[in-house]
């Protein structure tokens, strides 16, 4: 797995890397506009492209070198990042700069991810693909535990300009990484299945490809429905909490419970997965919404860092225990167009959840959950009443709807089977 590493730990600095410009920039945008829209507009537009040409992406992960891809894609994102610090060095940096630059960036990512994962299948032996996905996991734990940290004593000790000076240094380092290595290829990669014709027929492949295997359109089916009540609760968890607490509480809960991912991550690392990776994989999504319910209940921090710690803890796990059964049921040569449709499907639901999760709250259950309101005498004296405990009453729905969808997905043998109905198309 050396070779693997070595790319893992260059993807690793670049990510830890564009987490500590995407927190600086959300902290410029709030101080220079005071506009919460504003700020959420750099999350809307950080997810939304990356989405959007996954479909794409995937054909040209397929088609091409998968290294080279990652190159440019690594290339494309580090010169966004560097035309953001000349604006702001120049003093013309505006909010729609840092849209575009986002935008890029995004897009960029969009077609390194497939690229990546269609590799890691050629580079780490089929024993270690568990082991392989909890450390993609770590990088994602990295960013979301170390990021904001270090950019926060950058900005408190420096400047901004430090900070997004460093991201371009990690881009570098992910870049080197690339270019000493070579990439095994899939075979006969000129004469992929579904690869003749446009770009746009081979993006369809995937869809075609994940369509005529019900296990694994399920599968994507699941994702898709869990995380949108995911994408809920990653907005609503900071109004809920300062509703009760003040921000200092607030991120003390988020570190301490989001280093449940870190932890998790590294679980997944040296366990590689149990032996029914699907049980694995909805087993412990049982268990995130568990952790999701239990955030709603109490108005108490010790229960909320808990909570938040099991849910994050078991994020990692689910990805990276269902990564390992794609990788083992699709054709390497194809992993391109089909992991990058898989993706744009399940992760097409987070832009939803951030749109509809502020009106939910807002015209719903907060006011549903004051004192008198519709829903306060029903629940009242399961989350309590008054302001923030609709957002509460809405935790508890979204993490029971999380379990009785896992439970019902069980149900449908061909989900449940997938490991032993499909052939296994990477070999030990």
């Amino acid at each position: 797995m050396s070779t693997f590493i070595l790319i893992w730990f260059g993807q690793l600095l670049s990510i830890v890397g564009s987490g500590m410009t995407g927190f600086a920039l959300g902290v410029w945008t709030y101080q220079n506009t005071g506009s919460v829209t504003e700020l959420g507009l750099i999350y809307f537009f950080t997810e939304l492209p990356a989405i959007l040409v996954a479909p794409l992406a995937g054909a040209i992960a397929d088609q091409f070198d998968r290294r080279w891809v990652m190159i440019v894609s690594n290339v494309g994102a580090g010169m966004s990042t560097l035309a953001i610090a000349l604006l702001m060095v120049l003093g013309n940096l505006e909010s729609w700069h840092i849209y575009l630059a986002m935008a890029i960036s995004s897009t960029c990512k969009g077609f390194l991810a497939p690229a990546y994962y269609a590799a890691t299948t050629l580079l780490v032996p089929k024993q270690h693909f568990g082991r392989a996905g909890g450390m993609i996991q770590l990088g994602v734990a990295s960013e979301r535990l170390f990021s904001p940290i270090l950019a926060g004593a950058l900005i408190a000790i420096s400047s901004i300009h430090n900070v997004i000076a460093i991201d371009c240094l990690t881009f570098l380092v992910a870049l080197c990484s690339l270019l000493i290595i070579r990439f095994p290829q899939p075979p006969k990669l000129q004469a992929n299945p579904g690869g003749k014709g446009s770009l746009w027929r081979e993006s369809a492949y995937g869809w075609n490809y994940i369509a005529a295997r019900p296990g694994l359109l399920i599968m994507t089916i699941f994702f898709a429905i869990t995380n949108f009540t995911v994408g809920i609760a990653q907005v609503l968890v900071t109004p809920m909490v300062l509703s009760f607490a003040n921000p200092q509480v607030l991120s003390q809960i988020l570190s301490i419970g989001g280093s449940g991912w870190l932890f998790g991550s590294l679980t997944m690392s040296v366990w590689g997965g149990a032996k029914r990776r699907i049980n694995a994989t909805l087993g412990f999504e049982l268990l995130l919404g568990l952790g999701i319910v239990a955030m709603g209940l109490r108005p108490d921090p010790v229960l909320i860092t808990m909570a938040v710690f099991v849910g994050f803890f078991s994020i990692p796990i689910i990805v990276g225990t269902s990564n390992a059964i794609w990788q083992v049921k699709v054709a390497p040569e194809v992993q391109g167009r089909v992991f990058a449709m898989r993706g744009a499907l399940s992760w097409s639901s987070f832009p939803l959840a951030y749109l509809v999760a502020g009106p939910l709250a807002d015209r719903i259950f907060e006011p549903m959950m004051m004192n008198h309101g519709f829903l306060a005498q029903c629940f009242g004296a399961i989350v309590g009443v008054g302001q923030g405990r609709g957002i509460a009453l809405l935790f508890v729905f979204v993490g029971l709807f999380v379990i009785l969808v896992t439970i019902a997905a069980y149900q449908y043998p061909p989900l449940r089977c997938v490991e032993h109905e499909l052939p296994d198309f990477v070999s030990l």
